[in-house]
């Protein structure tokens, strides 16, 4: 797991006013928390800040805070501004070593999949999962051969096994599927019912003339 430097200024309790200046001034203000320990709130630079949150990848975090020893950790929250989507807040978790921890890992899908061919598409609806492992067997990402993956085929969370992590999301989670698309698969429906065999009219056989005589 590779450890990337972030380098921070202390920061003592300051109004909602002055935050504000503080983010217009391309600082983002953060807090680092740890068992045990009191929080340490700072503020960091949003250009050094951005490659950490805008990535594919889970980095352990090296905070280096002016006049305090540096304390590893990782990204455990991060609140954007609804209108320009750039970061206002983010928490840090302290990492200590030996002591298991919860991460959010992202996906890294590989391979193509079998369905694909057959005219299915590819579908992943969530993109990370949530486990808990020892600070050193934290990896960048999780790695998802879907090459086997035919047409209507789905993986699970339940399907999943990753040496030394344990995923805590449910595990009839869906995390990735190939399907046909929504118009062809109606229209398939559509043409197997019209071709169900149709079961012959009966036809009520009424009294003949010479019956009525």
């Amino acid at each position: 797991m590779e450890e990337i430097k972030l380098k921070a200024q202390k920061r003592e309790s300051a109004t909602k006013g002055e935050l504000n200046q503080a983010r217009k001034a391309g600082r983002v203000p953060g807090i680092y928390y740890a068992k045990g320990g009191d929080p340490v709130h700072f503020y960091t630079s949003e250009i050094t800040l951005k490659p950490l949150v805008f990535t594919s990848e889970t980095h352990i975090i090296m905070l280096e805070v002016e006049g305090m020893e540096a304390k590893r950790a990782i990204i455990k929250d991060v609140q954007f501004d609804p209108v320009s989507d750039r970061v206002v807040h983010f928490d840090l978790q302290g990492v200590t070593v030996g002591e298991k921890l919860t991460v959010q890992v992202p996906i890294l899908f590989t391979g193509r999949a079998e369905g694909l061919k057959q005219g299915g598409i590819f579908q992943s609806p969530i993109h990370k999962l949530d486990v808990e492992c020892l600070p050193k067997d934290i990896p960048q990402h999780l790695e998802i051969d879907i090459t086997h993956l035919s047409l209507n085929d789905s993986i699970f969370v339940k399907d999943l096994n990753f040496p030394d992590l344990k995923i805590l999301n449910n595990e009839d989670v869906l995390v990735a599927t190939v399907q046909l698309p929504r118009g062809v698969a109606e229209e398939t429906t559509e043409d197997l019912l019209s071709n169900e065999p149709q079961q012959p009219e009966l036809i009520k056989k009424g009294k003949s003339g010479e019956d009525e005589e």
